[in-house]
């Protein structure tokens, strides 16, 4: 395969240049990476974020405003611009109510190239209400795409029922781009030395803030076993979440954020388990990142995290908003060195096994080929 098409890649929520850290950031370099694995040439159309994470009207039609307008430059460039220059297919990461894409619908029509949506998501019941543009965007853009890459069951269920007749929905679970990380240390929790407990999060107010709360709790009931707990990540609720954390005191770290891979990869490697109540997570990157590492996951059941494990297997799930199960399963796992020992090596062979960059350019070679044969 000698010719590499070119690709549109858009991500209305925040670029993959964007200078803060995040799991969407790192998602949409995946996929870049994939994309370019897979044999194609991505090349980022726009960096204009649609992203309205207070729900006003009037900032999603100045949004949708400055979006067309750029939809309607990108259209005169690539019109002008010779016929080989152009993309052969749009392709846009994570559409939902609060950031739709506005872009790449109206593009790819006035290109007559398909179009493609990784992460996307129906939220019906937001079709009234403070994001109602955002959602008539989000919507109309799931409506024209030729293929929805669904990265959770829940998502993929959501998209089945509304789904045209012509579009084909593809699964492309999480996955990570192993290569990435400049060194794979041997697993190094000592046998004689306390548990280490890891957690890597950044400390934002609302559902994350929840999740350190109660993994704070889950601590304070399991304080009479040893253990200790590694702490990686920053932000504005940082002098608080470290308050909660104040009573156990040299037993909790904090590391700040680290980005450096090699830091993090030997906090991966020298913990016995990764803990993540993961209140209303996504699904959590970290989580793909620990057990790359050996290192089990310890979660609650929400969102896509179950899309990112393998129960029983790499790590255990507990019942969303269910903290006590969450604080049994600790004990146990804090208490159980062969079982840990168990899920470590299913970590590591539930990675290798299917959330690699090398099985993702697989899924959107086998799908975005096809339509650009067709289209």
């Amino acid at each position: 395969m000698t010719e590499r098409p070119s690709i549109a890649f858009y991500a209305p929520m925040k670029s993959p240049r964007h200078p803060t850290p995040s799991g969407d950031r790192t998602m949409a370099n995946l996929l870049l990476s994939a994309l370019s694995e897979a044999g194609f040439l991505p090349v980022l159309a726009s960096e204009i974020s649609t992203f309205d994470g207070k729900g006003s009207e009037a900032a999603q039609q100045r949004i949708r405003d400055a979006a067309l307008a750029e939809a309607e430059r990108l259209i005169r460039y690539w019109l002008a611009a010779p016929a080989t220059e152009r993309p052969r297919l749009w392709f846009t990461y994570h559409v939902y109510y609060k950031s739709p894409d506005w872009l790449g619908p109206i593009v790819s029509q006035a290109l007559g190239i398909p179009y493609a949506v990784a992460e996307a998501s129906r939220a019906a019941k937001r079709a009234f209400g403070p994001w109602a543009l955002g959602h008539q965007g989000a919507e109309a853009a799931l409506d024209r795409a030729d293929v929805l890459f669904a990265m959770t069951a829940v998502d993929r269920e959501a998209l089945l029922r509304s789904k045209p007749k012509s579009q084909r929905i593809a699964d492309l679970p999480p996955f990570l781009d192993l290569s990435q990380w400049p060194s794979f240390p041997a697993r190094s929790p000592s046998p004689h030395a306390a548990p280490r407990l890891l957690s890597v999060a950044m400390m934002r107010r609302g559902d994350k803030t929840a999740s350190y709360a109660q993994l704070a709790r889950s601590c304070l009931s399991v304080q009479d076993l040893p253990w200790s707990l590694n702490i990686v990540g920053d932000g504005e609720a940082r002098s608080g979440i470290e308050t909660l954390f104040s009573p156990f005191g040299e037993r909790v770290r904090f590391h700040g954020c680290i980005n450096d891979r090699i830091r993090l990869a030997t906090l991966y490697a020298a913990a016995n388990l990764f803990v993540w109540p993961a209140v209303n997570e996504a699904y959590g990157m970290a989580l793909l990142e620990a057990q790359a590492h050996g290192c089990p996951v310890l979660a609650g059941n929400y969102g896509g995290v179950a899309d990112v494990m393998r129960d029983g297997e790499s790590g255990l799930l507990t019942p969303a908003e269910d903290e006590i199960a969450f604080t049994t399963e600790l004990r146990r796992l804090l208490s159980n060195t062969p079982l840990q020992n168990r899920l470590s090596a299913g970590a590591i062979r539930f990675i290798a096994e299917g959330r690699t960059l090398a099985h993702a350019a697989g899924t959107l070679r086998s799908a975005l080929y096809p339509l650009l044969q067709t289209g």
